[in-house]
């Protein structure tokens, strides 16, 4: 027998001993979906869902999390940046899982599955394999990939055609930008830096399985799914209830009131500067700074990445790359007629921005209309009115 082969049958025969050593459920025991509410950082917004399989009498209680991030590989935050970020399954004690969403102050919902005694075997020794080293680490993606979306894809891989979807779940199909806002303020930093970073991919309609991405709609569904043609939810109860929460929401740290003040500022120099037949050229230096060192970022996020919902990103039509070059050019004095056309080309692409914003073509964050508002009068002072003043 050649050194491949016997490699091959101790991988074999090591594997199989594995897989046998998982124990068999008793018909006593549960397997359930676990659904917790939001939490008060971004990352926990949008809820969370996880595997619960109970079998008091051989002393399991333990929870499949596929929601944790896997930091262990090399260049973590590179590959992070780039779009290609692994997340992991994790197994842990119930107990210890209840316990975290009590501190955080977070409801969990349990939906016991209707599954008969060798269907939870075969649901229970997948998890078991999926938790193994080799096959724990996925890559995950924001609406395609997460821990919601593997309760479905996990069920429909052991189960197959015998599990059906019901379409009629929802009542309205929702764009994923607007599933995001559901859940999270329009004025927060999350959504805000949200809606600046991602493209006009999340503006189409998500179909009725696409919506799964978001815990609370992986609940809905399960509450009408069919398997065997029985209904998959035997039981669903309320483990954890939230508390009172404080709103810790302040205007004033808020995404609106710094853009507003900043554009209010914008507003004041260029009156002030038509009044004195003036140009602030640090004022203006700044703006194209800012606006092309964010049109740097959305273009590397747009063209330079694995990124797939940060392409088709039109933010960069007011955070416009190339104003990071004219910022250190419009320092000099007199201006060139050139850069003046250039501003009124500035303006032009605000005005393309608000009719893809008219047309639907993408959703941008209503914070940015005092910012845009103000820039569109900074340019138009640079580009017409201040051309027969010198500088």
């Amino acid at each position: 027998m050649s050194f491949k082969k016997i490699l091959f049958f101790l991988f074999l025969t090591y594997g199989l001993q594995g897989i046998s050593q998982t124990p068999e459920l008793s018909p006593l025991s549960k397997i359930s979906v676990l659904t917790s509410g939001p939490g008060d950082v971004l990352y926990s917004a949008f809820g969370h869902s996880a595997f619960r399989v109970l079998d008091a009498s051989q002393g399991i209680d333990v929870v499949y999390n596929y929601g944790v991030f896997d930091t262990s590989g090399e260049n973590f935050y590179l590959k992070f940046s780039k779009g290609r970020m692994d997340y992991k399954l994790v197994r842990r004690s119930y107990k210890s899982y209840l316990r975290s969403y009590e501190i955080e102050n977070r409801w969990v919902n349990e939906q016991i599955l209707d599954l008969s005694v060798p269907e939870k075997n075969t649901l229970f020794k997948f998890l078991e394999i999926n938790n193994l080293p080799e096959n724990k680490v996925y890559q995950y993606d924001y609406f395609l990939n997460n821990c919601a979306t593997k309760i479905w894809e996990v069920l429909k891989h052991n189960f197959g055609e015998q599990l059906f979807f019901d379409e009629t779940y929802i009542t309205h199909q929702f764009t994923f930008r607007e599933l995001i806002r559901h859940n999270i303020k329009i004025n927060s930093w999350g959504t805000f830096g949200i809606d600046l970073a991602l493209g006009s991919v999340i503006d189409r309609k998500a179909t009725p399985k696409e919506h799964l991405y978001l815990p609370d709609y992986v609940m809905r569904q399960l509450a009408v799914a069919h398997l065997n043609n029985s209904p998959i939810t035997v039981k669903e109860e309320s483990l954890l209830k939230t508390a009172h929460r404080e709103n810790t929401f302040s205007f004033f740290t808020s995404p609106l009131f710094f853009i507003l003040i900043i554009s209010i500022g914008i507003l004041i120099a260029t009156y002030s500067d038509f009044i004195s037949k003036r140009r602030k050229r640090w004022l203006d230096f700044g703006i194209l700074l800012c606006t092309g060192s964010a049109g740097l970022v959305l273009f590397f996020l747009w063209f330079m990445t694995d990124h797939i919902w940060t392409v088709g990103n039109y933010n960069i039509l007011w955070a416009f790359p190339v104003n990071f070059i004219l910022a250190f050019l419009i320092l000099r004095k007199p201006i060139a007629l050139w850069v003046r056309k250039y501003m009124l080309g500035l303006v032009g692409l605000l005005l393309l921005m608000i009719l893809l914003w008219m047309f639907s073509a993408q959703a941008f964050t209503p914070v940015l209309i005092p910012l845009l508002v103000a820039l569109a009068t900074r340019y138009l002072y640079i580009g017409i009115i201040f051309q027969n003043i010198k500088p």
